[in-house]
């Protein structure tokens, strides 16, 4: 049995995204019991929660969102029932179900069953899968969306240990953010166990007709029979990437790293629910070149996974590390001029957002406030990159050794716990600020976590391989052929830099000399083709309007697609030919997607 004593509970902000009080009874293990039924699209069974009631309270209050709570029962699923009440509705939160219960209850049980709604799952028709002959589901639950499926504590800052019994059809493998089966079982029942305690957005189910490939003794990769073949050449190097994660900052914490390549609709490039990391089939480009997201992910099992952003105000402490932390790892395996493409490219992306939010902008700085709003709002390249420069300054004024002795420590030392931005910036500075006198001032650490933009102090990044792919551009620019350009060597990195460094307002006999020579618009780097659609799309440049439907129609990634509608809608009549699209389009996309696309073109008739 697993260790299911309550953990001590840091000290963490009250989280506004979560109706939960667990200041008063807090969850630490979760037995949960479902049943997966396709044709209704909908998950039945019960939660069972263990409860630490540390002030002796007679209310314990979950979070629930489109869920039909049939009974609530003390103790186990033959213990009595008990009264319940769903609160009010909020667009965002859900609804938050008060259980009564007694000053000595140490576990309810809750009876219930998903709707078809549900924004955190995923219902795939046969022909929405590589095979074409299986339905397949899959779950996202970050930010706030576990709620949806399992009535939870759901906040990152409240963590639990589970076991799950999960039952699917016989010809259809389940898999959790657990330790995994690696072949199908005959009857269709699936046993689950997670003994490292995760917090509610790290719950993940998917079932469809999904075979595995170990890489390594601890790495393997689970997909479609259709796309596993791809699917394992691609990440043959994922071995070396957790071996060169550990040499930088400590010892993986999660026994098995396994990916799992989901279909196209996936919402994200990746998620890293623990010892199963979803992945887009977006990064499979046949070249390995796309990995550094796979590389992101694992670097999660530190950052996120093992120390955990308290609240989403406090985002940016689990996906700044990440970039951070991801770049080391790329750096480590492919090169410095390698990782120094990727650092550039996040400084565009990050340059950009900016530009989108207005340089005065609250939402630009790294300390969020979110209350009121959906917390997906924050999650954009502030977080992210703003969040990757400020340990990126920190290197640059105290040096690696000193900063990498730091982030080790940090792990360490907060394992398996939430921190929130006030608390760290105390640990940071009593652990490195207050090493090096006057350090503080020069980082303007404030001007980074309660200020917009980015501070001055911040250094500049340079990739010489740009640099090479910039003369080239300027080359042909001038006047030199297209074939005559020194490409041959060029990683989809520099293609992306090449075709975000053309005109904006190319017309389309030039973007033809481009793609006969190049072939752009045929390109299966899912990434190029991002790059390239919306010089198509501005230029009216017919030749790539089928390849745009189809990528348009099938791919479900929302970094992608949102620059790609925008688009679409700043031509003329582009708003109507982007409304069909959408029509067409909208059942492959999951709720995430959906709910985006909804407020930029308007939700589609039934």
């Amino acid at each position: 049995m697993p260790d299911t004593t309550a953990p001590a509970m840091p000290h963490t902000p009250t989280d506004p995204h979560s109706f939960a009080r667990p200041t008063e009874v807090s969850v630490h293990h979760l037995d949960l019991n479902l049943t997966v039924d396709f044709a209704a699209q909908t998950l039945a069974g019960h939660a069972t929660w263990q409860l630490a009631n540390s002030t002796g309270v007679t209310e314990l209050f979950l979070d629930a969102r489109s869920l039909e709570i049939e009974e609530v029962l003390l103790g186990g699923p033959q213990g009595p029932p008990t009264t319940f009440t769903l609160g009010e509705e909020d667009a965002v939160l859900g609804q938050s179900l008060c259980i009564v219960i007694e000053p000595t209850t140490e576990a309810v049980t809750i009876r219930y069953r998903t709707t078809p709604g549900a924004a955190a799952l995923q219902w795939l028709a046969p022909e929405q899968t590589a095979g074409r002959v299986h339905p397949f589901l899959f779950t996202q639950s970050q930010a706030i969306l576990a709620r949806t499926w399992i009535p939870c504590q759901d906040s990152p800052g409240v963590r639990f240990t589970y076991e799950a019994q999960v039952h699917v059809p016989a010809e259809l493998l389940a898999l959790m953010s657990a330790e995994n089966p690696q072949q199908r079982s005959t009857t269709g029942a699936y046993r689950f166990r997670m003994d490292q305690p995760i917090p509610a957005y790290l719950m993940a189910l998917a079932v469809g007709n999904l075979e595995f490939e170990a890489l390594s003794p601890r790495t393997g990769v689970y997909a479609e029979p259709e796309t596993l073949p791809i699917a394992t050449s691609e990440f043959a190097d994922l071995e070396n990437m957790v071996v060169a994660a550990e040499d930088l900052y400590g010892p993986y914490r999660w026994e098995r790293y396994d990916l799992l390549v989901l279909p196209p609709s996936f919402p994200f490039g990746g998620m890293e629910n623990p010892r199963l990391t979803f992945v887009t089939p977006t990064i499979l480009a046949g070249d390995r070149s796309l990995t550094s997201l796979v590389a992101h992910e694992l670097a999660h099992s530190w950052s996120g996974n093992l120390v955990t952003n308290a609240t989403w105000n406090d985002f940016w402490l689990n996906e700044g590390f990440t970039v951070y932390f991801e770049r080391r790892i790329m750096e480590k395996l492919y090169g410095r001029p390698y990782s120094d493409m990727l650092q550039v490219l996040g400084h565009t992306g990050l340059l950009h957002t900016i530009e989108e939010l207005g340089p005065e902008s609250p939402d630009t700085h790294l300390h969020l406030a979110l209350a009121g709003r959906d917390p997906d709002e924050g999650l954009n390249e502030i977080a992210y990159e703003k969040g990757d420069y400020l340990l990126l300054t920190l290197e640059h004024l105290v040096g690696r050794e000193a900063l990498d002795t730091f982030i080790k420590e940090y792990f360490a030392r907060h394992s398996f716990q939430s921190m929130d931005t006030d608390s760290f910036v105390a640990y940071l500075r009593r652990e490195l600020l207050d090493q090096h006198p006057g350090l503080e001032d020069q980082v303007q650490l404030d001007a980074w976590i309660n200020g917009p933009g980015i501070p001055a102090v911040a250094p500049p990044v340079s990739s010489a391989r740009f640099a090479a792919v910039e003369e080239a551009l300027g080359q042909w620019q001038a006047g030199a052929s297209v074939v005559s350009l020194a490409t041959a060597e060029w990683s989809s990195h520099e293609w992306v830099h090449f075709l975000h460094g053309l005109p904006p307002a190319l017309p389309a006999e030039k973007l033809a000399e481009l793609d006969d020579a190049y072939g752009f618009t045929q390109s299966g780097n899912s990434e190029i083709l991002a790059a390239w659609f919306p010089h198509t799309i501005a230029a009216g440049y017919s030749p790539a309007d089928e390849a745009l439907h189809n990528f348009l129609t099938h791919v479900g990634r929302r970094k992608f697609l949102v620059p790609l509608y925008r688009a679409l809608l700043a031509t003329p009549g582009g708003a109507a030919r982007a409304q069909q699209i959408y029509a067409e389009a909208r059942p492959n996309y999951h709720a995430v997607a959906s709910v985006t696309f909804d407020a930029l073109l308007g939700k589609p008739a039934e």
